[in-house]
């Protein structure tokens, strides 16, 4: 699993401590996973709260069904139309929110370059591990 940003630790610590508001909230809050892709490659620090990239980044809500959980792993996956985040994929990160909100963890890696000609399912499975 990724490294956890201090929103996303503080959004566990607070589960633990059966505090109603978590990273993705009560049902009724409205705040829903949400992943975001963006081309910068700048390296991961947990105060980061958003994505790095200056203009290339793209937020998009989770696919319906999901999150799902197996056991201590929770997937979200959401799928980006022909018409979004097209260029190279370097970094992703899980947040609560389509815009604004928390980012629970985030990622540099390269993934590929996205075009226009395609449609991509970007699944993240989230394993929380003794």
């Amino acid at each position: 699993m990724p490294p956890l940003t201090d929103a996303g630790a503080l959004a566990i610590a607070k589960l633990v401590m059966g505090d109603a508001q978590t990273i993705w909230g009560p049902a009724s809050s409205g705040s829903t996973p949400t992943l975001g892709v963006g081309d910068s490659t700048t390296a991961f620090a947990k105060a980061q709260t958003d994505l790095q990239a200056a203009t290339n980044k793209f937020r998009k809500l989770k696919d319906s069904g999901y999150p799902t959980r197996s056991g201590s792993t929770v997937t979200v996956r959401a799928t980006y139309a022909t018409s979004e985040a097209n260029y190279a994929w370097q970094e992703w990160g899980v947040f609560n929110a389509a815009a604004a909100g928390d980012m629970l963890q985030r990622k540099v890696e390269s993934l590929g370059s996205k075009t226009s000609a395609q449609s991509w399912q970007f699944t993240v499975d989230l394993a929380i591990q003794a």
